[in-house]
């Protein structure tokens, strides 16, 4: 048995605090998340920490740090996991620190993560702009101007995040580098910029993703609008192909998030073999199939049931749609 079928089963139903009669398999062993400086995706993070508690494990506070050195960290064993792994957006970071010889990753924790370029229903309507391709026109794109260089200003990601290569790829398949400035820095300080921006009714250009708190704020659909792309361009991936069902084109893959662990810590027993009972308990205690000495033990009392994410799919997110 082994810590790693805990990250199968990691987005959890606490359904009661009643102990087994044996000790929990965590107990005595210290666990360390790791998450970027995106302050939302502490939620996420405190999930697993929760139910990694109630297995008995004590979790330090999450680490943040950029995600490169995340994935460093958790290659090394600094870090014990984390919960924001993107695929495919992380996946270049992912196998440059040691892909799946250093790494855990079953199951998803987050399905059909949308991400794209937006910019406000009122200017997409007046101009009739779907596509980002149609900033390549100097006159289109004067009107996300915030800075009186005539280029426009889109508010993008931070240094470092995934999503920045994937942008300035773009705006170069695109033919977008001349007429489209990436504006990068604090992402939740510039959404607010834009946000203001909106409220005081100009145009808007900004990149997000879901789930996250910007479409609440700007509702896709309602006060913004998805840009499509013209074409499937993504770095390091030649036969990248991002259209939906339907045909439409937005420029990223629906994506799907993970819990990813240091394989070296995954593997380990979570309990001693020697007692029996722990392990078992530990078995029970997580739905996964028991190993034969353990199929007739049955703990006395229920802490965790865990609803699996095991093999569920990605699906396409309706909030591109909207």
């Amino acid at each position: 048995m082994r810590h790693s079928v805990l990250f199968a089963t990691a987005f959890a139903t606490l359904i009661s605090t009643q102990t087994f009669a044996a000790d929990l398999p965590g107990k005595g062993i210290t666990v360390n998340p790791v998450q970027s400086t995106i302050t939302e995706e502490t939620f996420q993070t405190l999930l697993v920490s929760r139910a990694l508690e109630k297995l008995g494990y004590t979790v330090n506070k999450p680490s943040e740090v950029d995600y490169n050195v995340g994935y460093t960290s958790l290659a090394s064993g600094d870090a014990t996991f984390t919960a924001v792994n993107w695929t495919p957006l992380h996946d270049n970071m992912y196998e440059a620190a040691g892909g799946d010889k250093k790494f855990y990753r079953e199951g998803v924790f987050v399905n059909g993560a949308a991400q794209g370029y937006l910019i406000d229903k009122k200017t997409a309507d007046q101009y009739k702009i779907t596509n980002i391709a149609q900033l390549k026109d100097p006159k289109i794109a004067k009107l996300f101007d915030t800075n009186g260089d005539g280029k426009a200003d889109l508010t993008g990601c931070n240094p470092g995040w995934g999503c920045e290569g994937a942008i300035n790829h773009q705006l170069a398949a695109y033919g977008l580098t001349n007429t489209v400035t990436h504006n990068q820095g604090n992402y939740a300080a510039m959404m607010a910029d834009t946000i203001s921006r909106y409220k005081e009714g100009k145009p808007v250009f900004y990149y997000t993703w879901t789930p996250y708190w910007v479409s609440n704020e700007l509702k896709p659909g309602k006060d913004v609008v998805w840009l499509q792309v013209p074409f499937s361009a993504l770095p390091g991936d030649k036969n990248a192909d991002t259209k939906l069902p339907n045909g439409a084109n937005y420029g990223f893959p629906v994506s799907t998030m993970h819990i990813v662990a240091n394989k070296a810590w995954a593997e380990k027993k979570p309990g001693s073999s020697e007692t029996g009972l722990p392990l078992c308990s530990y078995q029970w205690l997580i739905l996964t199939p028991r190993t034969p000495s353990c199929m007739t033990a049955k703990p006395q009392k229920t802490i965790f049931r865990a609803t699996l994410m095991v093999g569920s799919k990605p699906t396409s997110s309706s909030s591109m749609a909207g």
